[in-house]
């Protein structure tokens, strides 16, 4: 029974060998314990197998693929069918070993165990698989049951091969010594392909952990970029998908594998990783005059000064004609404080109004609101001076938006820190790419973007669709402090005049529109209520 015929042994070596290799470069797990299964059953020629691994808090032993060819049975692996077997529990209540259960057995003394018949011992509580006989007219006899643990000696799962066979269809067999120990050979490989494979997963967990991790610390600082660094990575893989699925065109030869999905992935969380050293005041800024807070309130201080003070004056004035007993001087006083107050709210409420940051300020505004400024005030301290400062004049006059020069260049400066960041990182080789598809999301075609100005042959396709992933996500955007989220038709007109200026990638934008990669993104994360009909052939940069 245990000797071999040499030709037997030489294929079974061959097979150790091919497994070897498939269990090194099978990067699936799923795949990885289906060839293991399969090679252990192949190589003993045996009917039926099944693997167990064990459970994440080692308390039992959870089916993972179970095979049986006789009642062609196929449960999890690659079959698409669970298998919806209750584990087997390693220990008891009482919390002892459970050395009833063949399984638990080898798994608790780490020795393979070996039955010719199951109907011809006792050392085990076979009941289960007797009454899996009669439900399924099987007929359970050879057992080989073998742990795999790792090179630490760490339990990974349990191997187990029923009916042995001879590879000729002849009756079944009981597993030779050699069978067992070819296939504990096999189980010790697989084992620690398997840990492998479990660590490198973990290590991928835990690294995007730490990503998300800063995201939360962004999000802690300011909840609207926080979402931004979770919706601009989805955006990015739609339109990663759409491109991946042209046939046509100038990017029909674009493809992505698994590791580049997951490189793309990686960058998109992490784009904006650079402004967690952005100050809040700058990245809430909501208002113009807001730094710690809206200084506008300031600002209507210093009118109702005004305010009081004319008032003030016309009560003098009042007082001195009708001392004279000049009564039409007293209603000229009087219409003129009216006026004077009149415009004084006017002023105000127009300042209220420039405080809010626009898409564009006219000169005309700005020239008012320099005019304003050049009024003049007394305050506490009893000296005269402007209504607003040099500060609060140039806030006020910002043409779009909230942000001063200074502050958009602290703003702009956590696309600097994101790439120094990114490029400190020791990254393997199939992540060597996140810091320049991160790092490219504010460059423009036409090198005219920020930090290192380069131009669209200077940049990976990748970066490019981070680019408008960016913009997309930020016109659409409706929590900024400092605008409401526009519709998705007013952001398409938007992209598509960025299109046109050579801002964003021309053969990406036609994809993301053609794929309708926009109305994906809106169901998905947009408010119905901006989610208006696209008449595709009003965007401008895009041909139908």
């Amino acid at each position: 029974m245990n000797a071999l015929h040499p030709s037997e042994v030489s294929l079974r070596l061959e097979q150790l060998t091919e497994l070897s290799v498939a269990l090194s470069n099978n990067r699936n797990i799923g795949q990885l314990l289906e060839r293991i299964l399969r090679s252990a059953k192949s190589m003993t020629h045996a009917d039926g197998g099944t693997l167990y691994l064990t459970s994440a808090d080692n308390a039992s032993l959870c089916y993972s693929i179970a095979i049986n060819d006789s009642l062609r049975m196929y449960l999890g692996g690659a079959s698409g069918q669970p298998v919806n077997i209750p584990g087997i529990a390693l220990h008891d209540a009482a919390g002892q070993p459970n050395l009833g259960a063949v399984a638990a057995y080898a798994a608790h003394t780490g020795k393979s165990v070996n039955i010719d018949n199951v109907y011809e011992t006792d050392l085990f509580n076979f009941s289960g698989m007797r009454q899996f006989d009669e439900t399924y007219g099987y007929r359970s006899q050879s057992l080989l049951t073998v742990p795999m643990k790792d090179h630490e000696g760490e339990l990974i799962g349990v191997l187990q091969l029923i009916n042995a066979g001879d590879g000729k269809g002849g009756a079944t067999r009981p597993f030779s010594s050699t069978d067992q120990r070819f296939i504990e050979a096999l189980a010790s490989q697989a084992a620690i392909a398997i840990t492998n494979r479990q660590l490198i997963d973990r290590l991928e967990t835990l690294f995007e952990s730490f990503v998300k991790l800063i995201n939360i610390g962004i999000d802690e600082k300011s909840p609207h970029t926080g979402r931004h660094c979770e919706h601009v990575p989805e955006l990015t893989m739609m339109l990663a998908e759409a491109t991946h699925a042209t046939e046509t065109g100038p990017l029909a030869d674009f493809a992505m594998s698994e590791r580049d999905r997951r490189e793309l992935w990686l960058a998109g969380l992490l784009h904006d990783c650079g402004k967690i050293t952005t100050p809040v005041h700058v990245v809430e800024k909501a208002t113009k005059l807001q730094t710690l807070y809206d200084r506008i309130a300031t600002v209507d201080t210093r009118f109702e000064v005004l305010k009081r003070d004319a008032r003030i004056r016309a009560l003098e004035e009042k007082c001195a004609a009708v001392e004279k007993g000049d009564a039409a001087a007293v209603a000229a006083i009087e219409v003129q404080l009216s006026e004077e107050t009149a415009r004084l709210d006017a002023d105000r409420e127009f300042l209220r109004r420039a405080n809010i940051g626009g898409e564009f300020m006219r000169p005309e505004d700005q020239e008012r609101v320099a005019r304003i400024a050049a009024c003049r005030w007394v305050g506490p301290d009893g000296h005269e001076r402007p209504l607003l400062d040099a500060e609060e004049e140039g806030n006020l006059k910002i043409r779009a938006g909230t942000l001063n020069d200074a502050e958009r260049e602290i703003i702009n400066n956590h696309i600097v820190v994101t790439i120094r960041m990114l490029e400190s990182l020791p990254w393997p080789r199939h992540l060597e790419n996140v810091p320049e598809y991160a790092g490219g999301h504010h460059e423009r075609m036409d090198g005219k973007g920020y930090p290192k100005g380069l131009t669209r042959e200077q940049m990976s396709l990748q970066a490019r669709m981070m680019a408008i992933a960016d913009i997309f996500e930020a016109l659409t955007a409706k929590d900024r402090p400092y605008k409401k989220g526009k519709t998705l038709s007013e952001s398409l007109q938007i992209l598509g005049g960025f299109c046109q200026r050579n801002h964003i990638d021309p053969d990406l934008f036609d994809v993301f529109v053609r794929k309708q990669v926009y109305l994906e993104y809106a169901r998905k994360f947009m408010d119905p209520a901006q989610i208006d009909d696209v008449d595709a052939s009003t965007i401008p940069g895009y041909v139908p």
